[in-house]
């Protein structure tokens, strides 16, 4: 790298913006123009620190699946109190989204991406030493409010910092430990389970999360703040010196930083304030529906089925609450639905990293679709378990649960949360991407509190057969609504003369991908 020059600015002299700067492809002496600008460390920093937020949150809400039969049994609760306690952290999720993720528009992206951590931290605490249901659920609910705040603020910090080029796979990427931790959730659980077979050891379970947490925690005050969001709030002489910062190379390029200035005072008065209800008019309506819709409608299924996966393999594998007799056949029957859940997740990471590879070259749409479709499909094979007896009995329950996982995070879990972080102009942002995730968990507290009330009363295969046909109703939503955003410059997203078709991958409008 010690011969790479600086690449004439585009369109030759003048300023550019903060991402015409970040996505900027340096020049060899001879002219020729390298495929794709390195990243910085910079870059690699606000990148890991935002995928262990994400680890978090898989860890934390799958984990829930494997102590939820030890806490039951520990705090003496009722069914409607399972599904409570089940909700609790994805209610968190919903309110912190929309609440504390939509203040990353006001007060910063940094600051948020601090924030969150430190309530995750206090609450994890409390959870470690909480002595009644009660306290139980508050604590599940703050840690919820945590990680609803990292949907939208992980994904832009990400984003609005790296090049257009590459956004889909790092953003994905970055989601992907989600699945790592539901997976390191899952095994972690077994562990504890294996070393301490008592009914506290759920409280162990969480313990492990502490001090990655305080570790990652520190690490988020070393980050820039997104020049992005500087930028569309008018500091630009603070945004170019945080773009220095983001773009720190040996040798450097580009050399000197001078952002395009469009209006300071009144990018200030107009975008300083941003309103809630501008989510709705008819600037940002259809990407406000397209991000929140499937979001809603993937979440559904893959809360219920990834939160009581231990709970249906229980069941299936010949455990249940009608086989225990005691203690050890309780902490027996869990970790073998552990290590059966584990097993099924592993499936959660293979999608994911099909996803961070296809993203950019097949675009969102096509693969949301795919998704949602081949997650119907794997739910409908799982439903073929009720007819069957013996090893065929748990053949179709695996594969069914295997190919659901693997689908639904190369398509529409994976695949919504990206989306819903590109659709929305950057003054709007943070607010667009938190109502979607915001909305989407409506779909998942609703699963995760009637999935065990419904389980008992309508039986599991009613329950495979709704969650397929809403899946097959996803794909509908999707091509519908669609907007496809693959290696669109977030400048050119929410534009006014594009506000009402769908984004194309050069920018402008035109026929949906």
């Amino acid at each position: 790298m010690s011969n790479v020059v600086e690449g004439a600015p585009r369109g030759g002299t003048g300023s550019r913006t903060v991402q015409e700067y970040i996505d900027e492809l340096p020049t060899w002496p001879d002219g020729t123009r390298l495929k794709s600008a390195p990243m910085t460390g910079m870059q690699w920093r606000i990148w890991s620190l935002a995928a262990a937020g994400k680890f978090f949150e898989g860890f934390v809400v799958f984990m829930t699946g494997v102590a939820l039969p030890l806490i039951v049994r520990e705090f003496h609760v009722a069914p409607a109190e399972k599904g409570i306690v089940s909700a609790a952290s994805l209610a968190g999720i919903l309110f912190g989204a929309v609440l504390l993720g939509g203040m990353s528009d006001y007060f910063g992206r940094k600051r948020m991406f601090i924030a969150e951590m430190v309530i995750f931290v206090a609450f994890l605490v409390l959870l470690i030493f909480c002595s009644n249901f009660l306290s139980l659920a508050v604590c599940l609910f703050g840690l919820g409010l945590a990680l609803g705040c990292d949907y939208p603020t992980a994904h832009m910090i990400i984003s609005e910092n790296i090049p257009s080029a590459n956004r889909g796979k790092l953003v994905l990427a970055a989601f992907g430990f989600q699945s790592l931790g539901a997976l390191g959730g899952t095994g972690v659980g077994c562990i504890v389970l294996l070393l301490d077979p008592t009914l506290s050891a759920w409280r162990w379970m969480f313990a492990t999360a502490l001090v990655p947490a305080l570790a990652v925690t520190i690490g988020r005050f070393f980050v820039v703040e997104s020049a992005n969001w500087l930028s569309v709030r008018g500091a630009h002489d603070q945004a170019e010196k945080t773009v220095s910062k983001l773009l720190l190379r040996k040798p450097q390029y580009p050399t000197a930083i001078r952002l395009a200035r469009h209006g300071a005072g009144a990018a200030r008065e107009t975008v300083g304030r941003p309103s809630f209800w501008a989510l709705f008019d008819s600037r940002n309506l259809r990407a406000t529906i397209f991000a929140s819709v499937p979001w809603f409608i993937q979440d559904l299924g893959t809360y219920g089925i990834g939160i009581f996966t231990p709970v249906i393999l229980a069941a299936a594998l010949g455990g249940g609450s009608d086989h225990v007799r005691s203690l050890s056949d309780m902490i027996a029957d869990s970790i073998l639905a552990a290590k059966g859940a584990a097993l099924i997740d592993v499936l959660l990471i293979v999608g994911i990293l099909f996803a961070v590879l296809l993203a950019d070259r097949f675009g969102r749409i096509k693969l949301q679709i795919l998704g949602f479709i081949g997650c119907a499909a794997g739910l409908l094979l799982a439903s073929f378990s009720m007819d069957a007896v013996g090893s065929a009995k748990i053949g179709f329950i695996f594969a069914g649960f295997m190919l659901f996982d693997f689908m639904t995070n190369l398509g529409p879990n994976a695949q919504t949360y990206l989306l819903a972080g590109e659709v929305f102009p950057t003054e709007v942002r943070g607010m667009g991407a938190g109502f979607a995730a915001s909305f989407a968990k409506i779909g998942a507290v609703a699963t995760a509190y009637l999935f065990p009330i419904l389980l008992a009363d309508i039986g599991t295969r009613a329950l495979l057969y709704g969650l397929v046909v809403t899946s097959i109703l996803g794909a509908v939503v999707t091509w519908k609504y669609r907007i496809e955003t693959t290696g669109v410059n977030l400048d050119h997203v929410g534009r006014a003369e594009a506000s009402t078709k769908p984004v194309t991958a050069s920018g402008g409008e035109g026929v949906p991908a």
